[in-house]
Formats: structure tokens, sequence, C-alpha cells
């Protein structure tokens, strides 16, 4: 398919800046053991790149037009699968793991992505991935910063994160109204904090900042948790609940969580 038509409902921007191409590939530090994974190829300008390594290809690719083009490129390297990549069963998915995760990303789904990512981590060995730039700044802040948030934590409490290029608009067709930049993300041999209960640490992550301008406590208690599971989790980790979540690191995240796992494990025990 020549100069195919992008679609504003699948937030299309295809990526073809050759620079760009290039220092995308370079970071995912391709062996020739690996397994590739590319949300949204679209055209597939980075698809041809991957392929010119001679690694096996998988595309996940929404737009049924684009994917029947990348499919009749008859490449035997190449496994398209058409549909939402979230909707898919991502065990299901990935039935040959590791994987590098390589992709100009769908700015408007790549939250959700990262979401999808976290659950199925040990399915992966490196990301280099692109972003809208406030979404990557969002994605490698630290504490204190305006932009540290949930994904903040939650990315760098189990992966490495650098910054591997800043992209203009100009990069992509059509140009977006964003700059946008390119991270690496390469899994932590183990994680910057122990975690007893995953499911209670992203809890206590997404409750800390639902109401940014709230203290940390009052957060809690707006997202349910009982005052006096808090005020114990407080005393004991010597935290001030009166600091916003944007102050606490990622390890007093941790020692939170873990504190509030032994107690609810006492009341339950009482």
């Amino acid at each position: 398919m020549s100069n195919p038509r992008p679609r504003k409902r699948f937030g299309q921007n295809f990526l073809h800046d050759q620079h760009v191409l290039d220092r995308i590939v370079a970071a995912a530090e391709l062996q020739e053991t690996d397994r590739v994974l590319e949300i949204g190829p679209g055209p597939g300008a980075l698809t041809t790149r991957l392929l010119a390594t001679g690694l096996p290809v998988l595309a996940v690719e929404i737009d049924r037009d684009l994917a029947k083009a990348l499919e009749e490129r008859n490449d035997l390297n190449l496994e398209v699968k058409t549909g939402d990549v979230l909707r898919f069963n991502w065990s299901e998915l990935l039935t040959q793991p590791p994987y590098k995760l390589i992709a100009n990303l769908p700015y408007n789904i790549s939250s959700q992505i990262l979401f999808k990512v976290l659950e199925h981590r040990n399915a992966f060995s490196c990301l280099v991935l692109m972003f809208q730039k406030e979404v990557g700044e969002r994605l490698i802040a630290t504490e204190g910063s305006r932009n540290y948030g949930i994904l903040s934590v939650l990315m760098q409490t189990w992966f490495h994160l650098e910054r591997v290029i800043k992209v203009p608009p100009g990069a992509f067709f059509p140009p977006p109204k964003v700059d946008s930049v390119v991270l690496r993300m390469v899994p932590l041999s183990k994680p910057r904090v122990d975690v007893h209960d995953e499911a209670l640490y992203r809890k206590l992550v997404k409750s800390a900042f639902a109401q940014r301008r709230k203290t940390v406590r009052n957060s809690l208690l707006g997202s349910g948790w009982q005052a006096e599971q808090i005020d114990q989790a407080f005393d004991v980790t010597e935290i001030d609940p009166g600091r916003r979540g944007e102050t606490l690191t990622i390890e007093e995240f941790g020692a939170l969580a873990n504190l509030l796992c032994s107690i609810n494990r006492e009341d339950g025990l009482s």
C-alpha cells in the first residue's frame, strides 16, 4: 500500500524519519536469539528495519487495511495479528517469550499498554517505545516533580528507564501537535522494592495520586482506606501523613504497602 491515509480514530501518525528509526533499532540492542513485538506498525517503516535484522517480528495492527498490506509482504519472519492489542489475551498472544517490544505506540492508548506490560512484564527483556513527550516525562520523573505520578512509580519499580532521543513533529506524517520521545526500558534484576502484595501496592499508589492537592493521608481516606490502618502504617514507617503523594519515594510507597499488607493479615487473623 503506497501512501496510506492516516485514520484519526486510530490516532495514527506514521513515523518516517530515517535517523529516528535507526536510533530506535540501535537502542533495542537486538541479538540473534531475540523475538520482537511491534504494536501499531502502520505502513511498516519500523517493521522493515526490524525484519532487516532477520529476527522474527510479531506485529499487532488494528487497521485492517494496513494489516493486510503487511501480510502481503509474505515475509516468513513476519506474523501479523489484526485487532485491538488491548483486547487480546496477552498470555495467548506472547507465546514465545521473552520479547523485545519495539514500537511507535498509538498515543491515545500508550498508558493502557504500559499497564498491560506491567501485568506481563516477565514476557519482556527490553522495551523501546515512542511516547508523546508529556507521557515520556511522566514516566521518567522522580519524586517531587509535578510530572511524578502513578506510572512513574509503577514502571520504575520494575524497570530501568532512560531517554533515547527526542523526536520533533516533522518526523511523522501527519505531524502531531506535540513533541515525542523514545524511551528504553529494561526489567530490573530485582524490583526497587520487595512488594509483598502487588495488587495492594498498585491500589495504594493509585490512591495516593487520586487527589494530588490533598495530603497522602486524605487521598487514601478518600479512596476507601481505613483510617486506623493507614495511621498505623504512617506511624510505623515514620512517614509524615501530611505530605503529598508526589513527594513519596518508591521505597516509601513500598514500605507503606508492605505495612498495610501485614496489618490486613493481622486483622484477618483476629
